[in-house]
């Protein structure tokens, strides 16, 4: 009965060992890198911890009376910059094409009607025929068991034409969520989402092969924003699986002091007035007011929620978590909603893809 328990954790721990030498000879090339996004691998930014005393450290790089209150925030065009992404993926998906006669391919499963989860199939659908990856979706009943999820798993993983492989997320509450994603073939885990993914993003001297796709998103904002991560006080606001915990956990890896605020949290507006950095993704409209925010802070908005809106096509509209007439005027730069992080997660999505069959191929 004992052993029966510890067949996942073997499993875990084979993959982790296989990953460790693998993450380090099946590497992004450098090249390759730096012509589709600009934020650096992980290794490269690993630095030992090497404290000076206190008369030696610097000062921060302005105070909040240096930041003029009359200045409006910079609006970081994700739609823009994940186009761009878009654009590079897709002359490197066709000079593939034409040099060895394949393309990526992703397959996505969606389980269940939820009209949100639909919408962002419908939307990597689109976005992966627009830059060539061959794309396949499955859909299961709401009703659906592990069982029958973990079936289309395995033949995903095992079909030599499918490179990614994503489960959209949240599941039905009578589904296991880590059980399901523990099927993943962490080689084709695209998301980012594989427990050996998560645990080489948060150690230093280790590469995930995919990082999850929403994070590494705002990452790339920042960095071809021209934002200064290395030392400054980052907040994340939300620490779920999907976006706050892997986000944190990235933002150190760039070297940010980072604080997780959550549904727990004391006085989270305090908190939030003291970072340079701020993240959120709450899921919660208007969530984060302009009393919560120190003047120039740098804001990247997760959060998507739909609200009431007769005048909208759809009858609703979507704002972030938040509130952006009164962030903007105090902020030096925000990321709009929709229009920001969004695009990008898909964008990064596609660079996963594309970075999977980059390495099934050994094509460079």
């Amino acid at each position: 009965m004992g052993g029966g328990r510890m067949l996942p954790i073997l499993g875990a721990f084979r993959n982790h060992i296989c990953l460790r030498t693998s993450s380090l000879t099946a590497s992004t090339p450098r090249a390759f890198t730096s012509q589709i996004i600009k934020s650096p691998s992980l290794l490269s930014l690993d630095l030992s911890d090497s404290w000076s005393s206190p008369s030696k450290q610097s000062e921060e790089s302005y105070t909040a009376e240096e930041y003029s209150n009359n200045c409006i925030a910079k609006i970081i065009d994700g739609k823009a910059i994940a186009e761009n992404i878009r654009s590079r993926i897709a002359s490197e998906v066709s000079r593939m094409k034409e040099l060895i006669g394949h393309v990526p391919g992703l397959a996505v499963i969606l389980v269940g009607q939820r009209r949100d989860s639909q919408t962002y199939v419908r939307n990597k659908i689109i976005a992966s025929e627009e830059v060539g990856i061959k794309i396949k979706m499955i859909s299961l009943p709401e009703n659906c068991d592990e069982c029958e999820v973990c079936n289309v798993l395995c033949r995903f993983n095992k079909d030599p034409s499918i490179h990614g492989v994503l489960v959209q997320l949240p599941l039905p509450q009578h589904l296991d969520e880590a059980k399901i994603l523990n099927v993943i073939n962490v080689e084709k885990d695209v998301d980012g989402f594989h427990p050996v993914n998560i645990g080489n993003l948060a150690m230093q001297g280790m590469e995930p092969l995919f990082i999850p796709c929403t994070p590494k998103g705002c990452i790339e904002l920042l960095v071809q924003s021209g934002v200064e991560i290395t030392g400054k006080k980052a907040v994340v606001i939300g620490r779920s699986n999907i976006v706050g915990l892997p986000m944190s956990l990235l933002l150190q890896r760039h070297h940010a002091t980072v604080t997780v605020v959550h549904d727990f949290t004391k006085k989270p507006e305090k908190i939030t007035r003291e970072a340079d950095i701020l993240v959120t993704a709450a899921g919660v409209a208007n969530l984060v007011r302009g009393s919560w925010l120190k003047p120039g802070v740098v804001i990247v908005d997760v959060g998507t929620n739909p609200i009431e809106d007769r005048r909208s096509e759809h009858g609703y509209r979507l704002i972030g978590d938040v509130c952006l007439e009164e962030a903007i005027r105090t902020a030096s730069a925000i990321t709009p909603v929709p229009g920001g992080v969004g695009p990008m997660t898909v964008a990064m999505l596609l660079y996963n893809t594309l970075l999977s069959a980059k390495r099934a191929f050994n094509f460079t």
